[in-house]
This record gives C-alpha cells, sequence and structure tokens, in this order.
C-alpha cells in the first residue's frame, strides 16, 4: 500500500512520528514521507537520523491551514499525530489546547479533502472516552470531526478514520521515563498519583503497526481500539525500581483512576474483532458500510449492551517481566 506513495505526517517529530517513520523505511519504499511539525531545532535533529532521499521537512503549524493545503499536495496518505497533549498543560491553556486539537483537526480535514488524499488516519488517546479533562474533550471533539468528514467528501474517494489507544511506554512525557530520570539521578522515592490507578499500556512499535494495519482495514468513520493489557502504576514504578518506596502524591488536575477506550454509552455501537474492537459511526453516511466486515476479511461481532473496555476491568494484565521487556526496547537517550 505504501510503496511509490506519499505519506504526511503531522507533529512527525514526536515519539510515534519518528517510530512510524523508521518502520515505514523498514517495510516499504515510499515516494516521499513529510514530516510536518512547528519545531524546526526537532526537526533539524530528526533529518541526522532519517535523511533517506523520501525525506521531507515542512516547518508548520496544524493551525495554519494555508500552511497545512500546501504540505499536503499530491500526498496519498496522511497520519493526524500533531496534537498539545499534556493534561495539566492544556487545564491551564486552555485556548490553545482548543487551537491545536480542534481547529487543526479541522484544518488537516480541509486540506485533506482539497487535495484529494486517499485515507486518513487521526491519533486519537483513551482520554477521549468519557473525557473528564479538557485534553480528552478537545480529543473526543477531534474524533467527532474525523469520522462526520466522511459525510464532507461528495463524489471524492478520501476517508477519515481514528485510531485510539492507552499510554506508550517510553513516549514523550509518558511515567516511564519519568520514572527513569528519577531513577538515574539517585531518587529515593517515586512519588504516585494514586495507589489503585490503572492505564492500557502498549509499545510505540505495537501502536505503528496497529496503525499501518488500520489503513488497510478502514472503511471510513471508525474508531479502531487495540486490545492491549492493563498494569496498575505501582506495579509499574515496582519493576522499575524494586528497592524504592513510593510517596503518593495524589491526582493531578483532570486525571482518571482509571481509563476507558471503549465506553459503555457506545456500546451499541461496538464491534469485537480477534485483536482489536472497532466503534461504528453513530450518524448515517451517504455511502453504506458494513462494519461487522473489513477488506482484510476480518469479521466482528456486536459486543453485549453495556460494554465498556476498562483498565481497570480489563481481562489482560502486564506481567512484570512482559513490561521490563517493553522498558529494555525504549531509547531514553
Amino acid at each position: 500500500m505504501f510503496n511509490n506513495s506519499s505519506i504526511l505526517i503531522t507533529g512527525g517529530t514526536g515519539s510515534f512520528g519518528k517510530k512510524y517513520v523508521q518502520i515505514l523505511l523498514e517495510k516499504y519504499k515510499p515516494k516521499k514521507i513529510i514530516i510536518f511539525s512547528r519545531d524546526e531545532l526537532k526537526q533539524f535533529e530528526m533529518q541526522q537520523i532519517f535523511n533517506d532521499p523520501c525525506m521531507r521537512y515542512f516547518v508548520g503549524d496544524v493551525r495554519d491551514l494555508a500552511r497545512v493545503e500546501e504540505a499536503m499536495e499530491d500526498v496519498d496518505f496522511v497520519i493526524h499525530a500533531a496534537a498539545m497533549k499534556q493534561v495539566p498543560a492544556a487545564e491551564y491553556n486552555p485556548m490553545e489546547c482548543i487551537k491545536t486539537n480542534i481547529y487543526g483537526a479541522e484544518n488537516v480535514i480541509k486540506a485533506s479533502i482539497k487535495n484529494n488524499v486517499k485515507k486518513v488516519i487521526a491519533l486519537s488517546t483513551d482520554k477521549a472516552a468519557n473525557p473528564i479533562n479538557l485534553y480528552g474533550a478537545t480529543k473526543l471533539a477531534s474524533d467527532k470531526l474525523f469520522v462526520s468528514a466522511n459525510n464532507m467528501v461528495g463524489l471524492k474517494e478520501v476517508r477519515f478514520s481514528v485510531v485510539r489507544y492507552g499510554n506508550v511506554v517510553g513516549s514523550r512525557g509518558s511515567v516511564v521515563p519519568f520514572f527513569q530520570k528519577l531513577i538515574s539521578e539517585g531518587a529515593t522515592k517515586l512519588p504516585i498519583t494514586h495507589a489503585d490507578m490503572t492505564r492500557f499500556m502498549i509499545t510505540l512499535r505495537a501502536g505503528v503497526e496497529f496503525v499501518l494495519k488500520d489503513f488497510e482495514r478502514m472503511q471510513g468513520g471508525e474508531i479502531f481500539i487495540p486490545k492491549i493489557p492493563s498494569m496498575r502504576v505501582t506495579e509499574l514504578a515496582k519493576a522499575m525500581a524494586p528497592s524504592l518506596s513510593h510517596k503518593i502524591v495524589g491526582i493531578r488536575p483532570g486525571e482518571k483512576l482509571h481509563e476507558i477506550m471503549c465506553p459503555s454509552d457506545d456500546s451499541h455501537l461496538t464491534l469485537e474483532f480477534n485483536d482489536h474492537y472497532v466503534i461504528s459511526p453513530s450518524i448515517q453516511f451517504n455511502h453504506e458500510v458494513d462494519f461487522t466486515k473489513n477488506p482484510l476479511k476480518e469479521v466482528g461481532r456486536r459486543v453485549e449492551q453495556g460494554y465498556e473496555y476498562n483498565s481497570g476491568t480489563n481481562t489482560e494484565w502486564l506481567l512484570k517481566e512482559e513490561f521490563l521487556k517493553m522498558v529494555d526496547d525504549v531509547d531514553f537517550s
């Protein structure tokens, strides 16, 4: 699918974008990979690692529609990863979060339609399900925009879908590099927000490969959710530093005790496949789609009424050994 194709990644200098580029170059021979982001220093640093002739680096902001349209010319596939992601930062800077996560999403949609892009996948988060913080609320709004965009395309073939997943082990700003930094600096205690807190956990590689597969699966309008294990934050801390004690510091503004990826309120729309879930659209499209089947011939079944995919009640839990293997694959540099 990606051989001799042009792929644009918004927010492409982030952890996900870099891993996505690495795997694209390992597995395919793209015509162009365009990194679209607003930080020229991060782009310069990324150029030192990824300097394949197919690489292109565009400085720009998703808030700037004209620049997004310019960057998306002759592009086949778009991964929308640009977002303001830090929960406390969003709480204290609400309009900045709204401008990037909602208006930015609208600009990506408009530019994709104008440039006849084939397929667009927007990256979402478990925090968009039953959101209690502004980051989650803006990502829910973004998800809704990308789903409904399939009704804005007219006769064009562009399709939009969403991928939602949990905490990425080792991604910038996540708990693993934070704990790793404290441990390397000789901390005597690790801060824990709540003793019962749980999170869904996924590696960068697994997240990227799930998105790659979803480009093949997608028909437009789905929210794809991988089946991934949960872990208690206290168990995570014990695995990383068995000899260190913990200090309970309290839940941060806008933080949940457990995360949800498939809300019970969406159970009538949720389909379970072998290794993932799909939340089908709540709105009718101009074209008929059977979301119980996909182009890979995978077949899904409807979940029970009231079913919820929750990190606290998950049936799959990450063992210490499995988690440490994930951490071993993380580059903390």
